[in-house]
C-alpha cells in the first residue's frame, strides 16, 4: 500500500481520537486517576513503567505518569486502525520494573527518565527483562535530564553504551519510512531532538534493546492530538515513531 494512503489514514484516524480521549476521561475519573490493569490476553497492551519519584514530588507531578491516560488511549487507537496488531484499547497497564507481570509484555514505555529512581530489585528486574527480549522506550526528557538516564542505565546494564541513531536504522523503516529526524522538543525551545539506542552485546547489527527520544516528548503529541495543540503534521510524525517502535519490537 502506498505511503500516501497510509498518511491519509493516519490523518483520518487522528480526527476520531476525540472520542477516545473522552472515553478515557470518563473511565478514569480524571487525568490523574489510575485505571485498573487489564489481564494478559495476548493482545498488544501498552505498558507504562512506574517508579518512585524523587522526594517532594506529589502525584500530579510524578514524571512516570505524564500524559496518562490519554497518550496511550490515543496511541492504541492509531495502532489498531493502521496495522493488524491486536491492541488493547482501554489505556495501559502500569507496572513497576520488578513486577513479574512485566515478562508477559515485550514493550514498555517510561516517561521523564530524568527523574527516574531505582532500587536493587528494580535494577535486576529490568536487566532480566531487557536481556530476555524486552524493548524499552524512554520519552519526555531533555537537556541535563540525560545524565540521570545515563547513570540509571549504567546500573541496569553496566557494559552497555549508547549509540546515536539515524534514519538508516531499521527501527525507522519497520512500518512507516521515516525520512527525517529533524525534530525539536515540543515546548522546550531550542532543544533539537536526537535518538539514541542500546544494542544487544553493544553490536549495532544486533537487536535494539532500548531507544531514547532525547529532547523530545512524543507522548505529549499523542495526548493532545485531539485538542489542536500541535500541527497535525508533527502529531502524525509522533504517531509514526510509536507505531514503528511497536512493529520493530514485535518482529525482532
Amino acid at each position: 500500500m502506498g505511503t500516501g494512503r497510509w498518511v491519509r489514514q493516519i490523518l483520518l484516524a487522528a480526527l476520531v481520537l476525540s472520542g477516545a480521549g473522552f472515553l478515557a476521561a470518563q473511565r478514569g475519573g480524571g487525568r490523574y486517576e489510575l485505571l485498573p490493569n487489564t489481564q494478559y490476553d495476548g493482545k498488544f497492551t501498552f505498558v507504562r513503567l512506574r517508579y518512585v519519584p524523587p522526594m517532594g514530588r506529589g502525584f500530579r507531578d510524578q514524571g512516570w505518569a505524564h500524559d496518562y491516560p490519554d497518550a496511550e488511549v490515543h496511541f492504541g487507537k492509531i495502532l489498531s486502525e493502521l496495522s493488524f496488531t491486536g491492541t488493547y484499547l482501554g489505556g495501559s497497564n502500569i507496572l513497576t520494573l520488578d513486577d513479574p507481570e512485566l515478562f508477559k509484555y515485550p514493550i514498555a514505555y517510561m516517561s521523564e527518565p530524568g527523574f527516574w529512581t531505582l532500587n536493587p530489585e528494580e535494577t535486576l528486574g529490568l536487566r532480566n527483562w531487557l536481556t530476555k527480549g524486552g524493548f524499552l522506550i524512554f520519552d519526555d526528557f531533555y537537556g541535563s535530564h540525560w545524565f540521570n538516564l545515563e547513570a540509571r542505565m549504567r546500573e541496569v546494564l553496566p557494559d552497555a553504551r549508547w549509540v546515536p541513531l539515524d534514519t538508516s536504522h531499521p527501527v525507522f523503516d519497520s512500518f512507516f519510512r521515516i525520512e527525517s529526524l529533524d525534530f525539536y522538543h515540543p515546548y522546550q525551545a531550542g532543544y533539537k531532538s536526537e535518538w539514541f539506542g542500546i544494542f544487544e552485546e553493544n553490536d549495532p547489527e544486533k537487536r535494539l534493546l532500548v531507544i531514547a527520544n532525547y529532547n523530545n516528548d512524543i507522548g505529549d503529541y499523542w495526548e493532545y492530538s485531539d485538542r489542536d495543540w500541535a500541527p497535525i503534521e508533527l502529531t502524525n510524525e509522533a504517531y509514526k515513531f510509536g507505531v514503528n517502535y511497536v512493529i520493530y519490537a514485535m518482529t525482532h
